[in-house]
């Protein structure tokens, strides 16, 4: 069984100090009007979380605007071609929720605009761990999409590296102790001071999202 944990990321809890993400004495967010889902390193919109988000979307919040764009590989083009597409987005009522290397951009998508954000496994250093990566790569969804990951693109990315969080409440971030990719205790420390929910186990794709899809929501706002 998944064990869940929830306090600000000032020490790493131990089991003995879960407890439930969100519970009925918590304060409601208000709800949001608009939402954007970043995927990760060779992945699309048609990630298994992706997929399950913009359902549930469709089918219980139908008013809200969803938007999960496929992203080209480079760093500084991705996040241009987002800044367009949510121009006109409310900052207030928006938000943006990211898996991995999403996750690493909606820290930077949510520091440009104030909005609430959901990370999912974040990367933390995308530039030190995607150095491996320079090459051609596939689509984890589609082996016959290919695209050339380039070394310049190890630069954008720290040029988006940001030195701390502003406003770290703004932040739910689920983590995964057993991410075979990522070191959670590096997520663990570079969100101090969000709203965390650790989980023991578990993997870096989140298999059991759906399992945690109603604290996400209540993050957002969404009955």
């Amino acid at each position: 069984m998944v064990g869940l944990s929830l306090a600000p990321a000032s020490r790493v809890q131990s089991p003995t100090d879960c407890q439930p993400y969100y519970d009925a004495s918590m304060p409601l967010q208000s709800p949001i009007t608009h939402l954007l889902y970043l995927h990760g390193f060779r992945s699309s919109p048609q990630s298994k979380k992706a997929s399950l988000l913009a359902r549930h979307m469709a089918a219980r919040h139908p008013t809200v605007t969803w938007w999960c764009p496929q992203l080209p590989p480079s760093p500084r083009q991705a996040m241009a071609e987002v800044l367009r597409g949510i121009a006109d987005w409310p900052r207030a009522s928006m938000a943006v929720v990211g898996s991995s290397l999403g996750g690493f951009y909606a820290t930077w998508v949510a520091q440009q605009t104030g909005c609430r954000a959901v990370l999912l496994n974040p990367a933390v250093d995308p530039a030190r761990d995607l150095q491996a990566y320079i090459g051609e790569q596939t689509n984890w969804h589609d082996p016959a999409q290919r695209f050339f990951f380039r070394n310049e693109f190890v630069q954008e990315l720290r040029e988006l590296a940001l030195a701390g969080l502003t406003q770290p409440e703004r932040y739910m971030v689920v983590i995964a102790k057993g991410d075979e990719l990522l070191d959670w205790r590096e997520m663990h420390q570079r969100y101090a001071g969000a709203r965390i929910l650790l989980l023991e186990g578990g993997d870096h794709a989140l298999s059991d999202f759906g399992a945690h899809l109603p604290a996400l929501l209540a993050f957002l706002g969404l009955p």
